[in-house]
């Protein structure tokens, strides 16, 4: 997700300095004309606003926090906006330290995977200080469509926590209902042209259901990702008090997945938990 969301910047005409454990997307990153930093702490020793993009908590208070961290570079007066998917209060436990060191930080989790990130189409969903979005809204709107600020810090990754949930369901549905549909012997494109325009259709069953025709299960967006986001949504509502039933059931069948090796599949793959069950596959008819 990165990498590209570099490269849009790159081609907007900023200037970047990137750093990064794994070596070929950075090396990329410098043929089209970014410099390369050494550490986090270097690249935040030279910039005025700094991005992570990064798998998870742990990772992100490693990189922020850690040694050769970004908390001992950055300079008072600079922004931090962390575009991870991440739980909310470490998202705040962050912000804290760094703004006792005079730097501002914005939670911003995306959604669209890597084909919006590539297109620079990405949903963002920003938390923290009003005066710190407006000052940062255009260079998000390079990596993004749709730019949006919800509240205070922690609260983009509150909405991303609902975004994943309500994607998570919506293609838990599709399954199920494609797998009937297909085990009644009904063609199952037939009838996702049929309930595309009603209160059925969806961006979701757009995105997804062409590609479970095809049986194509690359990733856009790995389920071991989405797991990760479950797991901090249904941490998140532990925490709050927040009944998730849906979520929980939607969780133990990705989980399913992952124990059956397909942990790196799309999340559209989710499709297969009940194919597997039902003996049937929704494909295409030739």
């Amino acid at each position: 997700m990165g990498k590209p969301m570099a490269m849009n910047l790159l081609k907007a005409g900023y200037q970047l300095i990137v750093y990064d454990i794994n070596p070929d997307p950075v090396a990329e990153l410098v043929k089209a004309g970014a410099k390369e930093g050494s550490s986090s702490q270097d690249v935040a020793s030279q910039s005025e606003i700094i991005i992570t993009m990064l798998p998870n908590s742990p990772e992100v208070k490693d990189v922020v926090l850690g040694d050769h961290g970004i908390i001992y570079g950055i300079k008072a007066g600079a922004v931090l906006i962390d575009m991870s998917s991440i739980a909310p209060l470490v998202s705040k436990e962050i912000s804290e330290k760094l703004l006792q060191q005079g730097v501002t930080m914005l939670d911003a989790p995306v959604s669209g995977g890597e084909p919006k990130a590539i297109d620079g189409t990405l949903a963002i969903m920003v938390g923290g200080p009003q005066e710190t979005f407006d000052k940062v809204k255009d260079i998000l709107k390079v990596m993004g469509a749709s730019v949006k600020r919800v509240g205070d810090i922690g609260s983009g990754n509150i909405t991303k926590l609902a975004n994943q949930i309500i994607v998570a369901l919506n293609i838990a549905a599709m399954g199920e209902a494609m797998v009937l549909a297909t085990k009644a012997g009904v063609d199952p494109e037939k009838i996702y042209h049929a309930i595309r325009g009603g209160l059925a259709g969806s961006t979701v069953l757009d995105a997804k259901m062409p590609l479970v025709l095809e049986g194509n299960f690359k990733p856009g967006f790995r389920i071991e990702l989405h797991i990760k986001d479950m797991m901090n949504a249904l941490d998140t509502a532990k925490e709050l008090g927040v009944p998730v039933f849906l979520s929980s059931q939607v969780m133990e069948i990705m989980q399913a997945l992952k124990v059956d090796g397909k942990a790196k599949d799309d999340h559209g793959g989710m499709i297969q938990f009940y194919e597997k069950l039902a003996q049937v596959e929704v494909r295409r008819k030739s």
